[in-house]
């Protein structure tokens, strides 16, 4: 797809009520510093839109990036952030959870895992609470410049085996670095988005 317009539309905290878009919406999540606003700016073109940050748990609001006036990324607030207050923690739960409950138009989510590390309990609590939702998320293995090719397949299916996926559910590896896994990524959002305007 070719970016024409990209626009911060909504900011949602833990008290703002959702937005009722009518355009169909792609969620992503992950834990801190897993690289969904990375992946965002390189599926948008855009050096720096969603704004990243060494500093783990900078997203904590719900964002909804406007694209092309054709459909909406979603970046969910990072869970699993350690100097993060347990009450916080929780609020932020029941926000992704409230949306991912209450979303008219919520086709898709992306759950982002660092292939260096074996998702942890926040990593399939999120999966589990997806699935729960009737979404079975598409993964992505973000990092992948990180780790040498070799060990690449083995760690793809510690993924799959430690979220327990669903038969069928695709990982896709990601590096923001080298920009692959893009057009992977694309192929599925424009998919959901064809199926989702004929609906």
């Amino acid at each position: 797809m070719k970016i024409k317009s990209v626009n911060l539309e909504t900011v949602c905290g833990i008290t703002s009520k959702l937005p009722d878009n009518k355009l169909v919406e792609i969620a992503f999540a992950g834990r801190s510093n897993v690289g969904k606003s990375s992946l965002i700016n390189v599926l948008i073109n855009r050096k720096s839109y969603a704004r990243t940050s060494q500093q783990p748990g900078k997203t904590q609001t719900i964002n909804f990036y406007n694209i092309n006036d054709m459909l909406y990324f979603v970046d969910l607030p990072g869970y699993g952030y350690a100097k993060v207050s347990q009450e916080i923690k929780q609020k932020w739960g029941k926000m992704i959870d409230n949306y991912l409950e209450s979303s008219k138009v919520l086709r898709l989510v992306f759950l982002l895992v660092d292939i260096r590390h074996k998702p942890n309990q926040n990593d399939i609590q999120m999966y589990d609470w997806c699935v729960q939702y009737g979404f079975n998320p598409v993964i992505i293995a973000t990092k992948e410049d990180k780790v040498k090719p070799s060990q690449k397949g083995r760690l793809i299916k510690e993924i799959k085996e430690t979220l327990n996926v669903v038969e069928g559910t695709p990982v896709i590896s990601f590096s923001a670095l080298k920009k692959s896994g893009k057009e992977e990524v694309w192929e599925y959002i424009t998919m959901v988005q064809e199926a989702f305007e004929s609906e």
